[in-house]
């Protein structure tokens, strides 16, 4: 069995990070493992070829959620990434770090290298950012940070949330927890999705002590008693196994992670045993603690020649994509699935923002199965409300690593939630009567006017609404003794394993995931390095 000194398990947004920094001491053997194949596929880097991506399972873990009454009695699709890059290469390429505030409620909780002293810090050395650097912000990192160009209906959304007070930042990531909308910083660099593996792994890879392998789908941990020592998995239909001689690094995501523990006996032991696994250590909160933003995508007919709509369709889409590939990436072939966001609060006693939308200039045909854009113009809200506080559950169904596990979201089973997403939705129909957004914006086309009493919209987001891919909390980090893993994200109960990705968030910072994965990625980084000095 060939041995490493540390085995990372999962190529995404935090596995990526880890391979970059840990590689770069010549000293130190680093493996990094893919489940998925490597990621050339062209539409992985172009941005708009994400719905090309999003239906080639080729690229994607397709997780599915029990059918409950939160989803209509409907099994809802949690897709992941599954290539180098991990979601970062399919996701929606929106960065939003989270703020200060947040980072400090999770320092309080998870420990104090959590805090928004150490998080800041990493997003300045991680980034490179087109907008320069600022006390939290980085230009010589990384990850490469683009602001989009103007857009007219998007100029008119922005002002509508003037109107209604919410500040107009030129870096909505700007730390000051303020309510805000702007333009929204974007993984893309001269056109191309910048993915955990085209930023943090690309520049790397050439170096003689970083192996990186695909195609690997890890079943468990090898143990030692209670200490972890590599990783078992197959590969071409053939088992095969690593050794970690320092630590086995979990950054499979909030899924993957709390089920490849629970595969190697690490979780609740009474349900552990029901599937068949040996108890190595009972660890009752594996899997528990699962957090997810509930989005409703609510649309609107807009004036045809302000939307983008019509950009999508026909020959603009085939001159579009021409001048992607023959003028280096531009056009809007380049740009991100949202350009702008607005943070704001559905109360005036909220002590912070609570609510999210995120604004585009078109629409989807939802009864189109290929989801083409609408024949006639529109503007998109993508809303959701951003700390909910309902618990769900990932739990795996038999110790077979090819069964997906049994995943739970509890959708609005706190009363909080359930209030505050029906105050997102009103605040977005007042939000589009604002001038000048109300010039171009004319009647809701989806959920519709028909949805309009606080229970007629619990149902549209029951009955239309989505996770938001921004699954938490699996593997919480925490002080407390009943937390899965520690303050410096080792798991407890064993020794020689961590778990690094947003399964370790006891909640979900407000705003987008892929950005605090990194970071997290990147702060871990500094623990294990001095903890294994």
């Amino acid at each position: 069995m060939e041995s490493f000194d540390y085995v990372i398990v999962g190529a995404g947004s935090s596995g990526c990070v880890l391979a970059n920094r840990l590689s770069a001491d010549p000293a130190v053997k680093v493996l990094l493992i893919e489940s998925g194949p490597r990621d050339t596929h062209p539409f992985i880097h172009m941005p708009k070829g994400i719905a090309k991506i999003m239906a080639n399972v080729n690229f994607l873990w397709l997780y599915m959620t029990k059918p409950d009454h939160y989803t209509a009695g409907n099994a809802e699709p949690w897709v992941r990434g599954k290539t180098l890059g991990g979601s970062s290469a399919v996701n929606g390429m929106m960065y939003v770090r989270g703020q200060d505030a947040d980072y400090d409620e999770m320092a309080r909780i998870a420990g104090d290298d959590w805090s928004w002293k150490h998080i800041g810090q990493a997003y300045k050395e991680l980034e490179n950012h087109e907008l320069g650097a600022a006390p939290t912000r980085g230009d010589k990192g990384f990850l490469r940070l683009t602001v989009p160009k103007r857009d007219r209906l998007i100029d008119a959304a922005i002002a509508a949330g003037e109107k209604l007070g919410l500040t107009r930042k030129v870096d909505v990531n700007d730390p000051q927890d303020v309510e805000r909308v702007g333009y929204a910083p974007r993984n893309v660099y001269k056109g191309k999705r910048q993915s955990s593996a085209v930023a943090f792994l690309r520049p790397v890879q050439s170096r003689d002590n970083l192996t990186v392998i695909t195609d690997f789908v890890v079943d468990r941990l090898l143990m030692d008693g209670k200490r972890a020592v590599g990783v078992v998995g197959m590969r071409a239909g053939a088992p095969v196994s690593y050794g970690a001689t320092r630590e086995v690094l979990l950054c499979a995501g909030s899924m993957g992670s709390p089920a490849i523990l629970q595969r190697s006996g690490i979780g609740a032991a009474d349900h552990l045993r029901s599937v068949g696994v040996d108890v190595v250590h009972d660890s009752p909160n594996v899997g528990q603690n699962l957090r997810e933003h509930r989005a409703i995508v609510m649309q609107f007919r807009a004036d045809d020649g302000a939307s983008e709509n019509k950009e999508y369709r026909g020959l603009r889409l085939v001159r579009n994509v021409l001048q992607y590939y023959l003028l280096g990436g531009s056009g809007r072939m380049g740009n991100a699935t949202y350009e702008a966001g607005a943070w704001f609060k559905t109360r005036p006693d909220a002590p912070r923002p609570d609510g999210q939308f995120l604004l585009a200039g078109f629409t989807m045909d939802y009864s189109s199965p290929a989801l083409a854009t609408e024949k006639h113009g529109g503007f998109q809200i993508c809303a959701y409300l951003l700390r909910p506080r309902s618990l769900g559950s990932v739990m795996i169904r038999s110790a077979d690593p090819n069964a997906l596990p049994e995943i739970v979201p509890n959708y609005h089973l706190d009363p909080y939630d359930r209030q505050t997403m029906i105050d997102v939705v009103r605040y977005a129909r007042n939000y589009v009567k604002q001038s000048p957004l109300s010039d171009l914006v004319q009647e809701e086309t989806r959920p519709g006017a028909r949805y309009e009493s606080d229970d007629e919209i619990i149902a549209a987001y029951d009955q239309m609404g989505n996770g938001a891919y921004h699954a938490t909390g699996t593997c919480a980090a925490g002080r407390d003794e009943a937390a899965v893993c520690d303050t410096r994200l080792r798991v407890r109960g064993i020794d020689g394993l961590r778990v690094i990705d947003t399964s370790i968030m006891p909640f979900i910072v407000a705003g987008n995931t892929n950005g605090p994965a990194t970071a997290i990625a990147w702060r871990a980084a500094d623990l294990i390095i001095a903890d294994n000095g």
